[in-house]
């Protein structure tokens, strides 16, 4: 098929209205970043379009953020000072509305009215059922129509979203589609939505008995992060929520992985609550380190990457086969500690490649179990592990794209894997951490049982 020469434009806007110009734009007005690209063949035009889509949000680590005095839960998404004192010169009321797990509703709910009421917001608090089980489309529904029912400017009045990955996820999820993209912010208050969640672009929930099959990539106008919530959920939640700081480290910090190697237990006990004298001296602790690393770690990779056009990604590292895994046992294993069972898995797969040594191989699963995650289970069967890695093919274009660490905090994505190494690395693996975790649950359900005789005495 013959192809006539085409015509590249850029596009200027005068007056309200935009024009195709060829070459540079002379007259005074908006030039847009979009070109149109014209051509011509026997059998018609074709019009290419190219726009870049640029999105801007804020991630901002603060303390007190339920103060009535911080201004941050109220004007934090905003960076433009002069858009803020815009918006403050405005007569009309301030409105939110809030979507907010039900458990961290009953820790905070009343903190986060007294907060708006204090500051003359009128507030709408939909307090929600957010667990992994119910995370659907009609629990978006839900909040859509709440949503609509409240009525916001979608302009002025982002929907706050406060809770774990869970809430985080369907909340999103509702703001990309009311209105066909609502502002939102995210309020993680778990150590797993701190880290991994609330940072990025994706939204999602459960369909057809798969992990985030539907979803979107819209990130929020801003984070705020507040490690004082964390102190408030169990010890199995923070441990959780450390596999995901733990797979940066072992992908890209050697630093953070001694940290977390030599510390975990003790960042474990404290919930990552830095101490009044920290505070007080200026000083970065375990906690505000940790956390810190692991956020600008996430965002190194996520950022370039944000609607994950290169399939390549070293955050990927523990989800090849966590969903499927995940999803066959729910509710038994957090998501968190699925992630870890996959990462354990393939650290024996990069030792049997040659990529880590003994050693290095050791010393990872001992820091897992420090951090009092599990590092295997029975349903992880082999057949499970192949359909994974196979469904993994299938939606990767055709290449495994398998993060591995080469070393303690370094790591590459190979897109091939005999299945002589898989079987190997696997027997090995089921060999040496089954017995181990097995022996590891019945001490857990041996303590669990002498505190219920204890609590019925």
């Amino acid at each position: 098929m013959a192809v006539y020469p085409g015509t590249e434009f850029s596009l200027q806007q005068v007056n309200g209205t935009w024009t195709r110009q060829v070459g540079q734009c002379e007259k005074a007005g908006r030039v847009s970043a979009s070109k149109i690209l014209e051509s011509k063949s026997e059998h018609g035009h074709t019009w290419t379009v190219v726009s870049p889509i640029v999105f801007t949000y804020r991630v901002i680590q603060c303390h007190n953020l339920l103060d009535v005095g911080n201004d941050t839960l109220l004007w934090g998404h905003i960076g433009d000072q002069e858009e803020l004192k815009a918006i403050r010169r405005k007569s009309q009321p301030i409105r939110r509305f809030v979507a907010i797990d039900e458990t961290v509703n009953h820790l905070y709910g009343l903190q986060i009215t007294q907060y708006f009421e204090a500051r003359n917001v009128v507030c709408r608090i939909l307090s929600l059922p957010t667990t992994e089980e119910n995370k659907s489309m009609e629990l978006v529904t839900k909040v859509l129509e709440e949503v609509h029912r409240f009525g916001i400017d979608r302009r002025s009045e982002p929907i706050i979203a406060i809770g774990g990955g869970v809430c985080l996820d369907v909340v999103g999820l509702a703001a990309s589609l009311y209105r066909r993209r609502t502002p939102y912010i995210r309020i993680p208050t778990t150590l797993l939505a701190y880290i991994d969640a609330s940072v990025g672009a994706k939204t999602g929930v459960n369909f057809a008995n798969g992990k985030n099959k539907i979803g979107s990539y819209i990130p929020p106008i801003a984070t705020f992060l507040d490690r004082s919530f964390i102190q408030t959920i169990p010890r199995r939640q923070i441990s959780n929520g450390m596999a995901e700081m733990l797979k940066m480290a072992l992908m890209k910090h050697h630093g953070l992985f001694e940290i977390l190697e030599k510390e975990g237990r003790k960042l474990l006990d404290s919930r990552f609550q830095s101490s009044d004298r920290t505070s007080l001296d200026d000083h970065e602790d375990d906690a505000s380190v940790s956390t810190r690393i692991a956020i600008e770690t996430m965002l190194e990779e996520l950022a370039p990457n944000l609607w994950e056009d290169d399939l390549d990604r070293l955050v990927d590292f523990g989800h090849l086969i966590s969903p499927e895994l995940e999803m066959k046992v729910l509710p038994a294993l957090l998501h968190g500690e699925a992630v870890n069972i996959d990462m354990s898995l393939m650290v024996y797969i990069a030792h049997q490649r040659g990529l880590l040594t003994v050693e290095e191989k050791a010393r990872i699963t001992k820091c897992m179990l420090g951090l009092e995650l599990p590092v295997w289970h029975q349903e992880c069967s082999l057949a499970l592990v192949q359909r994974a890695l196979g469904n993994r093919l299938k939606h990767s274009a055709g290449c495994l794209r398998m993060p591995l660490p080469t070393g303690l905090g370094c790591a590459e994505i190979f897109h091939d894997i005999s299945d002589d190494v898989l079987c190997q690395a696997f027997q090995r693996w089921s060999d040496e951490l089954g017995v181990r975790q097995q022996n590891i649950n019945t001490n857990n359900a041996g303590k669990e049982f002498q505190r219920d005789d204890h609590n019925r005495r």
